[in-house]
């Protein structure tokens, strides 16, 4: 069983490591056998919600299954440290590449005056690029490296 701190830790380091994850997940599987899901996400429309949302609901009830297990079983709260690490960055993923970048709540007209949001948001716009499987770049969801600074 972990401690408060122990808890804290294994969930900020799981939120950082997520983006691993995602990357991994986005290159790898979104565009690769689960195109046919994450396609909607490159192509235009008007609608609020895409096929590609799918992932979203997959990881969430992943994260929800495993913080309730570790509450009902605190001999296995690592669970909860983990599967509240995948909700943290779930938040942050929501709050940058689905508000800030895609604009995907309307009314919430942020405008981005941080350099490093707005390398997220350029080396996002690079891989919106490509409508197709296999001719994108920049898979990561929260880290751009430094290439897409607008200076470069």
């Amino acid at each position: 069983m972990l401690s408060l701190w122990q808890i804290i830790l294994v969930t900020i380091l799981t939120a950082i490591c997520m983006e691993g994850v995602a990357w991994f997940t986005h290159k790898y599987i979104m565009h690769g056998f689960l195109w046919f899901l994450h396609k909607s996400h490159h192509t235009n429309h008007n609608h609020v919600l895409e096929v590609n949302d799918v992932f979203a609901i997959v990881f969430s009830i992943q994260s929800m299954t495993m913080i309730v297990v570790g509450v009902e079983y605190p001999e296995w709260n690592i669970l909860f440290a983990l599967g509240a690490g995948i909700a943290l960055y779930g938040i942050m993923y929501a709050i940058f590449h689905d508000i800030l970048t895609h604009n995907r709540i309307p009314f919430l007209k942020i405008k981005i005056k941080n350099s490093y949001l707005k390398r997220i948001v350029r080396a996002h716009g690079v891989h919106h690029r490509s409508h197709k499987k296999d001719d994108s770049e920049a898979f990561g969801f929260l880290y751009a490296p430094k290439k897409y600074d607008k200076n470069n």
